[in-house]
């Protein structure tokens, strides 16, 4: 159990702070799931980061929110698991690693595949160095003792398993086919690694001479490198201009080989000359059309991007070089008659930022339909998996329902090698867990996996699976909630979905919950070429993790984009500031109080009811707001609860008994200062641990952290509804005299005349009980509390609910200025009045909504017309 400091600096340094409670919480385990079967477990995975580089804003803001949840259900009583790992990122990290290697004059091909291997490895272990110090900074409760990597044996051992049981069950093939390759990196990408982009390109306009000399027939193409592969050209078969066409030839300029003419419903009528020339090895839609018409696939470009023998006097041409020349040629014969201008949407490496080219390819791939079939139903039971915000289950299922076929293999090193042999002599393919016994007479497939084929594993392939008897895949799986970006819904979110009920027969997950991205204080992507980014690092180094952490957490709405403003993250520090100057107030005056001489049962003012009373309602909304992921919203209640209510009102109120001579009220008020500061500290705690911990570990305190403190309950016997009613009645008072004095000019040290005319016998018992607080805050030279009163003449007057005020303010008021004061305040009831009249007008608002909040409307209608006709009847009285 840490010992209870008594005094606290006077300036908070979160830099010295952070570092010493991080390693106290790792060093006392307080982050490891412990298996205790009395209590319930509570799961997250953490979405793992790639090995490429350090973090940025993004995951920071991702793993704030993840720790929030697991801090709270820690403190809750669960035995929670936040498994932390990072990912291999195949083609990212083995693109950085040859960089390096070029840089050093080192060819990744010459170094060879098991050194190349080697230097990868060293990359890993010191780019997880900078995740593990980035995590540490931001105050992550990660458990450790559990890490895990995409590479891992155990990972390994799982990502073979489903390639060899989804082999067996006739889901992954290999077969020929259109694929997304990128020619830089020389590897295949699946659909959503390309990104499209708007390229001005041209449209070519070109003639086909019909072998039978009879004429010919147009065709156009974006990419007319690729009509040196061209095997047909196809038009509708209900196309009156091309029937009598069908079943001859045209002759292909340039190579001069002679291509049928086929009918396919593919065609469309309407676009173009209404003729396609077919190229099945480098069009995805020629390809289907090559296979129902049987036709020859010419491949006619290298992997690099550069022309092959095929390519005839072009062999060895870049493709866009070989664009160039085959335009040139092809105006020269008079076959290329027209180029046209037109914008394209052209798919870029998102990897690479190369220009993707359709190439033919043989590759493996998932047979997608059964898989997401199994999603889709899913979806319809009381199992599904609930995305928040609910609209994002719309873009998921789309996007399952439309899927196509996933092409698993990338021509890499770095990554889950295959594990598919060939036989030397025979070709036959063995899919299987270990190499062929006869190994000399069989070569490993050279390819690995796409990096999401073993991410999507992640939720049960870091807890031991495929033993299904591993302690943590039972207990622990499935997950409670993944937390991450739209971006990767298709990515990452589908697949993890798709593997889990597959393998598993459960969801991974129960709730997704989904964010934005964060862009800068315009609305921009951050990114290197704008020069807009910002190293999260950079963020605490200037104001803490806590400042960061309450920023990231509370600034957006779950699903939307966050903008990021320095100016905010300060006001953030500003905040963590006012929780220290505010708790050092409150140590000083606790008399080196300890937990043992806490005592709430004491005499209370009616101050202290109404903070008890405050401190419960912000713990319920508060919980509340957290399970239903609404952390902008906590964010505001506590900024609320802690700023106004405690900090700028019962604090102040607290000095009355604290200077005062009573002793019990003295023990009383600081006991309830320890009580509601020990309770803020521990729902703030989950958004600022830092802060927090430190001043909890100050307080009188029971436990060894804050970390494993009980989160707050609402306590009934601390609840006073009428205390907290007095209050409100006491604040107004107290602003509506401070507003006069900042109106009128004067000053709050300067006593004042104040006669209050209290509505009711019981508003009259309740000022006369309360009068040292509106002594204190407004000062007056003299107070009058009564039923009835002689106004005063010369007078400002306020109207508050249940009382007036009038303060004789001969010669220091200007008549004039006082009624076009109250004129501005007639105005504000009467918009008031017609708001809620308009609302209860409303014959749908009064059937629908329930009917607590009617007669809430129909109250505040009453108060806002008495106050009204109350400053109607003062302006009359001023105009005599």
């Amino acid at each position: 159990m840490a010992e209870q400091e008594l005094s606290m600096p006077t300036k908070y340094d979160p830099q010295k702070t952070e570092e010493k409670w991080y390693q106290y919480w790792v060093d006392g385990k307080f982050f490891e799931a412990t298996s205790d079967p009395e209590k319930e477990p509570y799961t997250i995975v953490i979405p793992p980061p790639n090995v490429t580089g350090k973090l940025h804003l993004g995951h920071a803001w991702d793993t704030t929110l993840q720790d929030m949840l697991t801090r709270v259900k820690r403190m809750q009583g669960y035995d929670v698991l936040w498994l932390p790992g990072m990912d291999h990122a195949g083609i990212a990290t083995q693109a950085k690693v040859d960089a390096k290697l070029r840089e050093q004059g080192i060819n990744r091909h010459e170094l060879g595949r098991e050194k190349f291997l080697e230097k990868s490895w060293e990359w890993k272990e010191e780019y997880a160095d900078f995740i593990r110090q980035q995590w540490s900074k931001l105050g992550l409760g990660l458990d450790y003792s559990r890490e895990r990597f995409t590479l891992d044996e155990g990972l390994s051992k799982a990502v073979n398993e489903v390639f060899v049981k989804l082999y067996e069950k006739g889901l992954i093939y290999r077969g020929e086919y259109i694929i997304n390759w990128d020619p830089q990196t020389k590897t295949a990408l699946s659909d959503i690694e390309v990104i499209y982009k708007d390229v001005e390109g041209a449209f070519y306009h070109m003639k086909y001479p019909l072998v039978d000399g009879s004429g010919s027939i147009e065709v156009a193409t974006t990419r007319p490198e690729t009509m040196l592969g061209d095997t047909a050209v196809a038009v509708h078969p209900e196309d009156e201009r091309y029937k009598h066409l069908i079943g001859k030839k045209v002759k292909l300029p340039i190579v001069g080989r002679e291509i049928k003419i086929v009918a396919d419903d593919y065609v469309d009528i309407e676009f173009g000359s209404g003729a396609v020339k077919i190229t099945p090895a480098h069009d995805p839609n020629d390809f289907e059309i090559g296979n129902r018409h049987n036709l020859e696939r010419v491949l006619v470009m290298n992997e690099d991007g550069t022309m092959n023998e095929n390519a005839g006097k072009y062999q060895g041409l870049d493709r866009f070089e070989c664009r160039k020349q085959i335009v040139k040629d092809l105006e020269e014969q008079g076959v290329l008659f027209k180029i046209e201008k037109h914008m394209h949407s052209v798919g870029h490496s998102e990897r690479s930022g190369a220009v993707v080219e359709p190439y033919l390819s043989t590759q493996w791939f998932v047979k997608m339909q059964p898989l997401a079939e199994q999603a889709i139903a899913l979806q319809k039971s009381e199992n599904k998996v609930n995305f928040v915000p609910d609209r994002f289950e719309k873009t998921y299922l789309r996007w399952i329902e439309n899927i196509r076929d996933w092409c698993i293999s990338r021509q890499l090193w770095w990554g889950h090698r295959i594990p598919a042999w060939y036989h030397k002599e025979t070709g036959e393919v063995y899919v299987g867990y270990e190499a062929p016994k006869d190994i000399e007479n069989w070569k490993q497939d050279e390819d690995v996996l796409d990096t999401w084929f073993s991410s999507a594993l992640w939720p049960f392939s870091t807890m031991g699976w495929p033993n299904e008897e591993a302690a943590d895949y039972k207990r622990f799986y499935s997950t409670d909630v993944l937390v991450t970006g739209y971006d990767i819904i298709y990515f990452w979110v589908a697949r993890m979905i798709f593997q889990g009920i597959e393998f598993t027969g459960q969801r991974p997950f129960k709730d997704v919950l989904i964010h934005g991205l964060v862009r800068d204080s315009e609305g921009r992507k951050m990114s290197k070429s704008l020069g807009n980014g910002v190293d999260p690092m950079d963020v605490i180094d200037k104001y803490g993790a806590d400042a960061l952490r309450y920023f990231l957490a509370t600034g957006s709405s779950p699903g939307n984009d966050l903008r990021f403003y320095w100016e905010k993250v300060e006001s953030t520090w500003n905040f963590a500031n006012k929780i220290w100057n505010a708790s050092r107030f409150a140590l000083m005056n606790m008399d080196g109080m300890t937990y043992d001489e806490l005592d709430l049962s004491g005499k209370k003012s009616t101050a202290d009811k109404w903070i008890l009373t405050r401190l419960n309602e912000t713990i319920e909304e508060v919980t509340r707001l957290i399970d239903s992921y609404e952390f902008g919203e906590v964010g505001r209640t506590l900024y609320n609860f802690i700023w106004d209510d405690f900090c700028d009102w019962y604090i102040e109120m607290a000095k009355i008994p604290l200077y005062g001579e009573d002793e019990e009220a003295k023990k009383t008020t600081r006991s309830i200062l320890a009580y509601v500061l020990d309770q803020t500290m521990r729902l703030l705690h989950p958004l600022m641990p830092f802060i927090t911990e430190e001043i909890w570990q100050h307080l009188p305190h029971q436990g060894e952290s804050i970390t494993v403190a009980s989160w707050p309950k609402k306590d009934e016997q601390l609840h006073d509804e009428e205390a907290a009613k007095t209050m409100v009645l006491l604040k107004d008072i107290i602003r509506s005299i401070r507003n006069i004095r900042a109106e009128m000019n004067v000053a709050p040290s300067k006593p004042i005349e104040l006669q209050i005319k209290a509505k009711s016998e019981e508003a009259l018992g309740l000022l006369e009980e309360n009068k040292s607080y509106i002594e204190r805050f407004c000062n007056p030279s003299e107070l009058t509390i009564a039923l009835e009163l002689e106004v005063p003449e010369k007078s400002v007057s306020a109207i508050v609910t249940g009382a007036e005020l009038y303060l004789p303010l001969e010669g220091l008021i200007n008549i004039d200025e006082e009624i076009a004061r109250l004129e501005k305040e007639l105005e504000k009831y009467n918009k008031e009045v017609e708001r809620v009249q308009k609302k209860l007008s409303n014959e749908k608002f009064v059937a629908k909504a329930p009917q607590n909040v009617v007669d809430e409307e129909r109250a505040k209608e009453k108060d806002y017309v008495e106050k009204r006709a109350k400053v109607e009847e003062r302006i009359a009285e001023l105009k005599k």
